[in-house]
């Protein structure tokens, strides 16, 4: 049998792709930098592929490595639900909640709702799984998560939701950028710039595309794209790039001066933030608890 690829290396490219650099990757993995350098370069030099751009402003996955990582995110994600799997014959039927999650809610707000239910005296267990919108509404569909919380404008047929939070789209830059003193954007401003974009089937793109199509836009094609609001954020750091992310994502950058918010005039990029669960299933105890705190009313 050919060598293969190392789970390990697996999960350095997705902590890369995911923290967007690999400092971050290195802290999120407990290991040091040169270790974690190394490591990349060993997998560059098995896929014969370049996949970290290095500079002066630091290290970033090429399109290529951010293609390369998806894939491994795949992979890890299998080995995660093998070992749950394997875990859960041995210890017998599962009472925790499966809860799944899209990017900025699991970030952003799931802690303080589990918080909360910790503060209350529930010690429920809870599995968070974080994918994005589309593939959240997936897993709920398919029975794996007994919750989902997406961003996403379109709620599929076979689930019920409802609103548990709001929350608007801005365009952000850095300081030094040249819209930095200004308040918005015209939508043809933002298209004719360095426009970078999370994945399709995110809600935060999906809530940017329905706005466009609404004044007559649409987004170039072959954009790049990154798979996680902290590689966005990076590229518009360091790289004088352009992103249009949740308001409530980048509220500490803001205040701390590391980014400038605008707003994009003309358009609705309000959304609704929404807890999914599958038709015709009564939730839980544990989940109309989350649910409940979720949406701020009492359990």
């Amino acid at each position: 049998m050919a060598d293969r690829t190392s789970l390990a290396a697996f999960e350095l490219l997705v902590a890369v792709d995911t923290h967007g650099s690999i400092s971050a990757a290195a802290r999120a993995l407990g290991i040091a930098q040169p270790t974690a350098s190394a490591g990349l370069r060993r997998v560059e030099r098995r896929l014969g592929l370049e996949l970290v751009a290095r500079g002066a402003r630091g290290t970033a996955l090429t399109p290529t490595g951010r293609a390369v990582a998806g894939w491994a995110r795949e992979v890890v994600t299998a080995s995660d639900r093998f070992e749950a799997s394997v875990a859960g014959l041995r210890s017998g039927p599962s009472t925790a909640l499966r809860v799944a999650a899209s990017l900025t809610v699991a970030e952003y707000l799931v802690p303080r709702w589990l918080a909360l239910l910790a503060a209350r005296g529930d010690g429920a267990e809870v599995e968070l799984v974080v994918r994005n919108s589309s593939d959240v509404m997936d897993l709920v569909l398919a029975d794996e998560a007994d919750l989902g919380f997406v961003e996403s404008p379109d709620v599929r047929r076979g689930l019920r939701s409802r609103t548990v939070a709001r929350d608007e789209l801005v365009a952000v830059v850095a300081p030094s950028h040249a819209w930095a003193r200004r308040r918005s954007v015209r939508p043809d401003e933002l298209l004719d710039q360095r426009l970078v974009l999370r994945e399709a089937g995110s809600g935060t793109r999906q809530i940017l595309e329905r706005a466009l199509a609404g004044v007559g836009r649409a987004l170039p094609p072959h954009l790049p794209t990154l798979g996680s609001t902290a590689a966005l954020k990076a590229a518009v750091r360091h790289g004088g790039q352009v992103a249009v992310l949740s308001a409530l994502t980048v509220a500490d950058d803001v205040d701390s001066g590391r980014l400038v918010a605008l707003g994009v005039a003309g358009v609705d990029l309000s959304r609704r933030l929404r807890v999914v669960w599958r038709d015709g299933v009564t939730p839980s105890a544990a989940a109309r608890r989350l649910s409940a705190v979720a949406r701020g009313t009492p359990s």
